[in-house]
């Protein structure tokens, strides 16, 4: 979608500090991090939200978050978050994790 954030991040036509790639994700420093590691875990496929997530992009995405984990050193504790739809904070319509670690979570969130 020629409008959409994460696909011109995915194009390459906006910069992105990328930590993570494979045929079907892109991973990369979110710009306003909530914890030492805040990575945000998109497809590289335009997919609205989690509600319209295929059933075949479900575990790659989910291997992703995994690597990415790892990569990054928090995979003994981390916090995936997705959001769908404006009432529970999405603004960028194209499915992302949000990827946090490297400190302790509290609960509830928020």
């Amino acid at each position: 979608m020629d409008d959409c954030l994460f696909c011109r991040i995915i194009a390459g036509e906006i910069p992105a500090a990328k930590v993570y790639e494979d045929e079907h994700a892109i991973a990369f420093r979110d710009i306003d991090p909530k914890a030492p590691v805040h990575v945000l875990v998109v497809p590289r496929s335009h997919v609205d939200s989690i509600a319209d997530l295929p059933d075949t992009l479900a575990g790659p995405m989910l291997r992703a978050i995994q690597a990415v984990a790892a990569r990054e050193g928090v995979a003994e504790g981390f916090r995936v978050v997705t959001n769908h739809g404006p009432e529970a904070g999405q603004s960028v319509f194209h499915l992302h994790f949000h990827l946090l670690g490297g400190r302790r979570m509290a609960w509830p969130p928020g």
